[in-house]
């Protein structure tokens, strides 16, 4: 059980890396701010509504950035593959281990903060009145203490149970997988 739970750990710092580089070219096109804009993108629908500066811009990013909706739909589901994991990976830890309910945790307030920083209808009325920086901030301080806690958990499982090369490559293989799986 304890390799098992070592494979998912591994599996989940490579869907974070998924994570890291989708959002990593998603910030450089996000603008976090609540400014009133008028939307002048590529949706001819919605030329000339008031909206966020930050709906303006993942609009932007869907419909005008190339390969942007692609990136976005990818961080999107490899986020959401980065919580089941989690969740199967304190189940196999039997939610023993701090890391694990860190991880969890940490996973559930990331996508709240990813869903909160895009300003669109969901997060103006399920999540509140909260300002998007503070939404923005939350994103991507539990992205960042989330891969703190799942390389310090995969580091001491390694230490136990040291990696070899062919469990980096079933690892990958299987990452690989579950992405491509339709």
């Amino acid at each position: 059980m304890e390799r098992a739970r070592q494979l998912v750990g591994e599996m989940l710092i490579y869907c974070f890396a998924v994570v890291l580089a989708t959002g990593a070219f998603l910030a450089l096109h996000y603008a976090p701010s609540g400014e009133e804009v008028f939307y002048d993108g590529g949706y001819e629908p919605l030329r000339g509504v008031p909206m966020s500066a930050a709906y303006q811009s993942a609009l932007e990013i869907s419909f005008d950035v190339r390969g942007g909706l692609l990136l976005r739909q990818l961080h999107l589901s490899s986020t959401t593959l980065l919580l089941l994991g989690t969740v199967v990976w304190a189940m196999l830890g039997h939610f023993r281990y701090a890391p694990a309910w860190l991880g969890l945790g940490l996973t559930v307030a990331g996508m709240l903060g990813g869903y909160g920083s895009v300003d669109d209808l969901f997060a103006g009325t399920a999540l509140g009145g909260v300002p998007i920086v503070v939404w923005y901030g939350l994103h991507l301080l539990a992205a960042l203490t989330l891969i703190v806690s799942l390389v310090v958990a995969s580091r001491r499982e390694a230490a136990r149970r040291p990696r070899t090369p062919g469990f980096v490559a079933l690892t990958l293989a299987l990452t690989l997988l579950v992405f491509l799986w339709p």
